[in-house]
């Protein structure tokens, strides 16, 4: 596998051409956490590989390490050990705004818990991370108007966050990771706040941007939520147990919302 690779890799809606080298490549990656002279090893020595326009679950019980892999993936925490390439450039060396930069251009995040801004509308939140990677305002304004009305929030538009139901709030939230077309989703726990009908939602419009071309990895608990992806990486005490391919139904798979059961 090489180390580089041409900065022209497909953007979200493409497709890979064949041989295109791995999107995102950790190699014995190391996450220490230090605390009153007691040190715990949360990722341990962990070699992946996401391919364009792949969908990889990772799951793993409670304190695997499943949700710091995917913040140090991320650059949200800085990897004690080890090393990140995305789109062919290692990344794991980056100052804090150096990352910040990277994922206003090629990563999106989901998280659990929304982390929408409050003070703002759900317009303003899905455009903002446009306008800070210097698209103009037209141009952020019809990304949002084409995501929203996807998503079926256009009439939220001019509402704060929080007159919206949870599963909204996660929509909105996945308007505003896909906003600028990113390289790379990370989701964690996408629907782990979410009442059955709106996982189910989520879900699908997961579903949906995969389909399109968008590389997704997702920190789950849920089996029946991973069997959604290509592949599932298992986590143990922050090492790599599994890393399985998802094999496909032998008849045409059902509806999300006839397979999944989510809480109940």
């Amino acid at each position: 596998m090489r180390d580089s690779a041409p900065d022209s890799a497909p953007p979200y809606g493409g497709l890979p051409p064949p041989g295109t080298p791995a999107l995102l490549r950790t190699r014995g990656l190391v996450k220490v956490y230090r605390s009153g002279g007691v040190s715990v090893e949360a990722v341990r020595g962990v070699d992946i590989e996401v391919g364009v326009g792949e969908f990889v679950a990772i799951m793993g019980p409670s304190g695997s390490g499943k949700s710091t892999l995917l913040h140090v993936l991320g650059g949200l925490e800085r990897a004690t050990l080890g090393e990140i390439w995305l789109r062919g450039q290692r990344v794991d060396g980056l100052s804090a705004s150096a990352w910040a930069v990277l994922r206003r251009k090629h990563v999106g995040f989901v998280f659990q818990f929304f982390n929408l801004l409050s003070t703002m509308t759900v317009a303003d939140n899905v455009e903002l991370p446009a306008l800070l990677a210097g698209v103009t305002p037209k141009q952020a304004r019809r990304r949002r108007e084409e995501l929203l009305a996807e998503l079926g929030l256009a009439s939220k538009a001019g509402m704060a966050p929080s007159r919206l139901s949870g599963g909204e709030q996660q929509r909105v939230a996945l308007a505003r990771a896909l906003a600028n077309e990113p390289s790379l989703l990370l989701a964690d726990e996408p629907t782990g706040n979410l009442d059955s009908k709106s996982a189910r939602d989520v879900l699908r419009l997961l579903r949906r941007a995969h389909a399109a071309g968008q590389t997704i990895l997702m920190v789950t608990h849920d089996a029946k939520v991973a069997g959604l992806a290509d592949r599932v990486i298992s986590l143990f005490d922050g090492m790599v147990a599994d890393d399985a391919t998802v094999m496909p139904a032998p008849r045409k798979a059902a509806p999300v919302r006839d397979v999944l059961e989510l809480k109940g």
